[in-house]
């Protein structure tokens, strides 16, 4: 028997790993699956090259949680180690860059840096106070071996009997830690990280049901006995999927096969996705993988169901904030690559060569399938749009590089639920819709039916109105505008319909003198609150309302840009509007002429209320203040 001590100078390294390496313990099953993996999958490649030539035979891994005996075991069929594989590789290895890791990284942004040092194995001792591996060499001829630590720095290595090659860990759980030695557990993270793992892993028993083979027998009528009725029966508990889809040729799978797969990713997303993107790349780095666009709602979810990453098909995280693309998080779905580092932390991919080439990749790949989509089939890309356009636009606010690549097939839509590129909509509008200083305006709505009677005016005078309700629009208009040479963006609310797009320096003629006019402002200034209302008195067809309300474009651009970032408002919730008075309306005139100071403020009242009722901003006491006024107004004209 040998004994000696790990080639580690800090005695306390154990208490170490358990402290800082880790946040959460659970990845010590990740790393130890992954080692009888990577075992076994080396001796496949030397079998298959004439290295080996045993009979590979059954080559599940197998994983064994015994409550009573307080231990789990991982159990492989694959390479197995020789005595002095075990010193070279657990002994020596294993701890080399212990040191430099205690003085660099102890205490900093350590979480998943194990293997980044060769310290994978040594993981176990996050959860086990004991450490046992038995192992036995794939050579002929090899003798088995045990290998055993109780925590500390000494270890020894013995000879055992054991009849197949391979690995079996044995850990011996701490008391602090009995959560692990539940299978429901043990399940759950097999689930987690190595649920795609190419070779099978077996953990426990599962109930299945299954009809027994039917008999042909007769009864004593010589009728046939009734069906066979299903019975239960235990069989062995495979976790993983050893050719997840995204290591097929996209030749080979149909658009039901990647939906199978979309809901084994997310089982609690019952919607379908739109459509995938399969990534397949072998230079200059390797990546494969497959990513979903998901029908995304009126709202950012940046928290469900994320794209995974992982490496050789080992769940790494879904924690790629900084790693890919921020408006990729918006995607499902499943990034593979074997130049992305297993054991690191979350800092390090952020500043990975290879990610970074990674993430460009992606984004040029996802950026070129929109365009095929758009060219291909552009009445199915228009059907798909008010899904995309948040995506679209995320995109374009976050990465200045992913807006050039896709400006040429964005699509506007206007009211009339018609679809056009900026190209081509700016060449249609700017006949009727180019203002005096050579813009073209690009009239919107956010919402129809409260700017109803503003979109319809605005038609009337024969411009089309763009609809513009998701809630990204704010910021991307005023990207637009910087974007875009002479080019505006004004909400149909904004001013009266004349003024909207301003052709010319002359203005409609007023019916009222400039005295008039001023009158005419007192009156409503007088009933109104003037910390909400700027009463101004214009020029406007006798056919226009003859009170309408408006809100400055900036001001009411700022504020929604406020509500979309969740920043406390700069106006501290101050709404502020224009109360514009059309002084050629035959109301007008009839207010001048009105004798009645009270008659008069009776019925200002009740054209501001008309007013603000068509905004939806007349509420609570106001408006019950109106309709009671109506009533009443309704019963004087009838003389009662």
């Amino acid at each position: 028997m040998q004994t000696g001590k790990i080639n580690v100078q800090t005695e306390n390294i154990f208490p170490v790993i358990k402290k800082f390496l880790y946040s959460d313990h659970e990845i010590f099953l990740r790393e130890i699956v992954s080692n009888a993996v990577d075992a076994t999958q080396k001796l496949k490649t030397l079998s298959t090259r004439g290295a080996f030539e045993g009979e590979l035979g059954d080559l599940t891994i197998k994983v064994k949680v015994n409550k009573d005996e307080k231990t789990i075991r991982v159990i492989d069929r694959g390479l197995g180690m020789t005595a002095e594989e075990v010193d070279k590789y657990i002994n020596q290895i294993a701890f080399s860059g212990a040191e430099d890791f205690l003085s660099k990284y102890k205490g900093n942004d350590a979480a998943n840096i194990i293997g980044h040092f060769g310290l994978g194995f040594y993981s176990s001792f996050m959860v086990a106070d004991e450490v046992e591996i038995l192992t036995k060499s794939y050579l002929p001829g090899s003798e088995a071996v045990r290998w055993h630590c109780d925590g500390s720095p000494e270890f020894t290595i013995e000879p055992i009997d054991k009849e197949d090659r391979g690995t079996e860990i044995v850990l011996h759980i701490a008391d602090d830690v009995q959560e692990f030695l539940e299978e429901p557990k043990i399940v759950e993270l097999l689930n987690k990280y190595c649920r795609f793992l190419p070779i099978p892993i077996e953990c426990g028993t599962k109930t299945e049901w299954v009809k027994p083979e039917k008999v042909e027998e007769s009864d004593a009528n010589g009728e046939n006995k009734e069906e066979p009725k299903e019975v239960s029966v235990q069989v062995p508990r495979i976790i993983n999927d050893t050719e997840p889809i995204w290591q097929k040729a996209p030749s080979s799978l149909s658009d039901d096969d990647y939906k199978e797969f979309y809901h084994k990713l997310y089982p609690m997303n019952m919607e379908e996705p739109m459509f995938q993107i399969h990534l397949n790349v072998d230079y200059p780095f390797n990546l494969t993988g497959v990513l979903y666009f998901p029908k995304v709602k009126n709202q950012l979810d940046l928290r469900k169901n994320r794209v995974q990453l992982y490496c050789n098909q080992v769940y790494i995280t879904d924690e790629l904030e900084g790693v890919i693309p921020e408006f990729m998080t918006l995607l499902h779905g499943v990034i593979d690559s074997p130049d992305i580092p297993l054991n690191v932390s979350r800092s390090y991919l952020q500043s990975d060569a290879n990610v970074k080439k990674i993430s460009t990749y992606i984004s040029k790949k996802v950026a070129e399938k929109l365009e095929s989509m758009f060219k291909e089939n552009r009445e199915d890309f228009e059907k798909k749009w008010d899904e995309l356009k948040v995506f679209m636009e995320y995109g374009s606010l976050t990465d200045e590089k992913f807006y050039d690549k896709i400006k040429d097939f964005y699509l506007l839509k206007n009211t009339e639920g018609k679809y056009y590129t900026f190209e081509e909509y700016r060449n249609m509008a700017s006949a009727l819709q180019t203002n005096k200083d050579d813009q073209v305006v690009f009239l919107y709505a956010s919402n129809t039916d409260e700017q109803h009677l503003y979109v319809q005016a605005a038609k009337e005078h024969g411009y089309d109105i763009l609809l513009m309700d998701g809630f990204l629009d704010t910021h991307f208009i005023n990207m637009l505008e910087q974007k875009m040479e002479k080019t505006r963006f004004t909400r149909v609310d904004a001013d009266i319909v004349d003024k909207l797009i301003e052709k010319s320096d002359e203005e409609m003629v007023s019916k009222l003198s400039d005295d008039q006019k001023k009158t005419l402002k007192e009156y409503f200034d007088k009933n109104v609150d003037a910390q909400k209302f700027t009463v101004m008195v214009d020029a406007m067809s006798e056919t226009d309302l003859p009170v309408m309300i408006t809100q400055n474009e900036f001001m009411r651009r700022f504020k929604d840009m406020e509500k979309v970032s969740g920043q406390q408002s700069f106006y501290g919730g101050f709404e502020h509007y224009n109360l514009v008075v059309n002084g050629n309306h035959p109301l007008a005139a009839k207010l001048m002429e009105e004798p009645e100071e009270d008659k008069r403020n009776q019925l200002i009242q009740q054209m501001v209320d008309l007013a603000l009722l068509s905004q939806n901003i007349l509420t609570g006491e106001k408006l019950s203040e109106f309709v009671k006024r109506s009533f009443d107004m309704m019963k004087a004209d009838s003389g009662q």
